[in-house]
This record gives C-alpha cells, sequence and structure tokens, in this order.
C-alpha cells in the first residue's frame, strides 16, 4: 500500500486506496454502456462485431492505464461517442471509404494529436477557435447522435417527398428505445451510478422475457481480434479527400479531450492557482496514444470521458482511480456473450440519452449576437441533416468567417480560422 501512496501521491491529494478503488468502479459504471455501443456502431460499417468488442476493452484499458500510470489523472478513457458513429455512417456508408481506410484516418489523426502535443501546439489551436464554433460543433455531435438513435430504433425512416417521417410506433423496436431513453433519464435525474447501462440491460431483459430477443449468455473466454487487429489502411487514408475526415476526428478529438480534462480537474479541485492544469501534455498524450492503439486493435478514436467526473465525486483524486477503470474493462472482455445480446434499440436509447448531454452546449450559446449564433446553428443543424460531422464542421467554419466579414467584425477572426475556413471552401468547390 505505501508503494501505491508514494507512485500515485494517495497522501498528498488527501486520499487512499479503499477511496480510489470505489472511485474507479463508480466511473466504470458510468460509462460501461460503450462496451455495447461501440460494437453494435461499428459493425454496422462491416467489422467484426466480437472483434470491435475485444478492441473496445483493449483500448479503454491501454488509455486508462496511460492516463493513470503517467499522467496521473482519476480520467478514464474508451472509443468516444458521435466519433463511433461519425466513423461508421460518415466515413464508410456516407463517403464510401472502407472501415480499413476510416482505421488508418483515425490513427495518423491520432498520431497529428501526439505531435501537436508533444511541439505544445495545441493550446494555439485551441485558443484560436472561437467558442461559438466548439457550441455548434458539440451540439451538432449531440444532434447527429440523435438522428442515428431515432433512425436505428425505428422512430424516424425515410420519406421520398419530406425526406424523414415518423415510423410505427406500434412496433416493438420503437417502443423499447423510447423506453430505454425515458428509463435512463430518469435514473440520471435520480442521480442512480450506471443509470445508463441499467436502461440497456434493462431493456435487453424485458425484450427476451416477452420473446422480442434471444438471450445469448453472459461469459465466455473473449472473441478473437483478429479481424480488426493491424487491418487500418494507412495508404488509402492519404487520399486526399481523406484529408477532412482525418481532421474531423482531430479536432473534434482535440476540444472534446481539452474541454474533459479541464471541466473534470476543476471537478476534483486538481487545477493549480493560475486555474491551468498541471501535466495536460502528458494527459493529451495519453489521449493520443489511446486512439494510436485503438487504431490498430481495430476502434475508432478514444477520448477522454466526462463521466469521469462521477469518479470524482465519489473521492478519486489520482490515476489509480483510472487504472481500476482499465482493470474493469479488462475483465469484460469475458462478457462478450452478454455485449453480443444488445440489440440495437437497447442502445438506441442511450444515444437519445447522450445526444442531450452534448445538446445542452446550445444554451451557452451568444444567441443576442447573430454574427456568433448563426454559424453555431449552421453547425449544429448540418451534421445531422448531412449525416456528417465533417461536413458540419466545414460548413459552421465557412459561415463563421463569411458572417463576420461581412458584418465588418474583423477583429473577432483570427489567421487560422480564416484558413481553416479558405481550405473548406477551396474543398467544396474543387473536391465536391
Amino acid at each position: 500500500m505505501k508503494s501505491l501512496d508514494n507512485y500515485f501521491k494517495l497522501t498528498e491529494q488527501k486520499t487512499n486506496v479503499k477511496t480510489e478503488v470505489i472511485a474507479g468502479i463508480t466511473t466504470f459504471l458510468t460509462m460501461a454502456y460503450i462496451i455495447f455501443v461501440n460494437p453494435s456502431i461499428l459493425s454496422e460499417a462491416g467489422m467484426d462485431y466480437g472483434a470491435v468488442f475485444v478492441a473496445t476493452c483493449l483500448a479503454a484499458a491501454i488509455g486508462c492505464f496511460v492516463m493513470g500510470l503517467w499522467a496521473n489523472y482519476p480520467i478514464a478513457q474508451a472509443p468516444g461517442m458521435g466519433l463511433n458513429a461519425f466513423f461508421t455512417y460518415g466515413v464508410v456508408l456516407g463517403m464510401g471509404y472502407t472501415w480499413e481506410a476510416a482505421l488508418g484516418a483515425v490513427f495518423f489523426s491520432g498520431l497529428t494529436f501526439f505531435l501537436l502535443s508533444i511541439f505544445k501546439i495545441r493550446e494555439w489551436i485551441i485558443n484560436s477557435i472561437p467558442l461559438s464554433l466548439r457550441l455548434g460543433i458539440a451540439a451538432g455531435i449531440g444532434l447527429f447522435l440523435a438522428m442515428i438513435a431515432l433512425k436505428n430504433a425505428g422512430i424516424v425512416v425515410a420519406n421520398p417527398a419530406t425526406f424523414v417521417a415518423l415510423g410505427d410506433l406500434s412496433e416493438p423496436a420503437p417502443l423499447y428505445a423510447l423506453l430505454g431513453f425515458f428509463v435512463i433519464t430518469a435514473l440520471a435525474y435520480l442521480r442512480v451510478t450506471g443509470a445508463v447501462m441499467i436502461g440497456i440491460i434493462g431493456v435487453t431483459v424485458l425484450a427476451m422475457v416477452l420473446g422480442h430477443n434471444q438471450y445469448g449468455g453472459i461469459m465466455s473466454m473473449p472473441p478473437s481480434i483478429a479481424p480488426t487487429f493491424m487491418a487500418m489502411d494507412l495508404v488509402g487514408a492519404l487520399d486526399v479527400a481523406m484529408l477532412s475526415v482525418i481532421f474531423a476526428f482531430l479536432f473534434v478529438d482535440l476540444f472534446d479531450t481539452s474541454g474533459t480534462l479541464v471541466g473534470v480537474a476543476h471537478r476534483g479541485k486538481l487545477l493549480d492557482e493560475d486555474g491551468k492544469l498541471p501535466r495536460i501534455g502528458r494527459a493529451m498524450m495519453a489521449d493520443s496514444t489511446a486512439s494510436m492503439a485503438g487504431a490498430a486493435l481495430g476502434t475508432s478514436t478514444t477520448t477522454s470521458y466526462i463521466e469521469s467526473t462521477a469518479g470524482i465525486v465519489s473521492g478519486g483524486r489520482t490515476g489509480l482511480t483510472a487504472v481500476v477503470v482499465g482493470v474493469l474493462f479488462l475483465i469484460s472482455l469475458f462478457f462478450a456473450p452478454l455485449a453480443g445480446s444488445i440489440p440495437a434499440y437497447a442502445t438506441a436509447g442511450a444515444l437519445l440519452y447522450v445526444a442531450v448531454l452534448m445538446a445542452g452546449s446550445l444554451a451557452h450559446a451568444n444567441w443576442e449576437d447573430p454574427t456568433d449564433a448563426a454559424p453555431v446553428l449552421i453547425a449544429a443543424l448540418a451534421m445531422p441533416l448531412t449525416f456528417s460531422i465533417a461536413e458540419g464542421i466545414a460548413l459552421g467554419f465557412i459561415s463563421y468567417v463569411a458572417i463576420k466579414t461581412l458584418s465588418g467584425r474583423f477583429e473577432d477572426l483570427n489567421p487560422a480560422v480564416v484558413v481553416l475556413a479558405l481550405l473548406f471552401a477551396a474543398k467544396f468547390l474543387f473536391l465536391g
């Protein structure tokens, strides 16, 4: 115990092993839904479900171990929501790229993130992007997830006249999805630990009891990871049109990670006297390393989870919390049959709830200033309507620069934003 105290500086952070273990278990329970949701989403891209399940658990464990053992922060990592949906529905099914090339794009985005962290360019990029665009992008990803959830559950369906229409709500799938969403939301309001996972498993069990889902077992040896291990296509990812995809993966991960790190650290009083996060470079490199490892294993971008706040509230203050989460993800490898029994409509409710959380960033936008509000709305709406995070980001940047320029608000512009807007415009004009 003394060695753990010395390594993680438990006494210095006014915590102990028992508290850190409880915090790790709490964090894991709030984010364990990803081991069910991620394989469900990525398998629609043609990837092997069992292999993705293993890759998800391993990538999460690697991210947690690096964050805990090297950066010494109680922040857990796993494949990120939103980016996994963009991987499947945007890059593979939408743009027509192979999932192998999409994994290559994830790897290059992680590598770029790693280099930006080493050369300390990340702060300049983060500070260069206006808050309004960050809010619009976060909300857009939420709306994108909501559209996917509603589509997968059959709550909204295609319509040749109106593009989308209400599905048949008398069918089991929409009813189960809505029930799951209602239960998860209510449990979250009541501050029940593991609300999302309880909702997913509860709907799955109910569907089994009523004969709408098959029982596949609970535990077994882990499936083979061979179908996805080192299957990434690095050459295919270097296609010119894939640059916007790599940028989208990088951009979202960069801001998602930085926002999560600062938010969680603030909640745990881990910021220094200047309000900055010590060892942020290590934390960023832990994130990027996990993304590269995840791509090699066979999963989409790995990122820091805001659910880590649950562990912070339970007393977690050091990297031992993250290490405990990593160990629990490794144990989860033996629950593949349970994950395989989860139907799409059971995870749809979870997706819809995560969408609610992400769309909440719209509340912080400056709606009194139309030059700020308009780009926020364009970025947010473009993602679900174009079914692409990358296109939403691009249209957000272009609209921000165009509106600010025409309004004479040149002081709100900076070189980074202008250059990115011009590059996005050139892509639309010359590459389609």
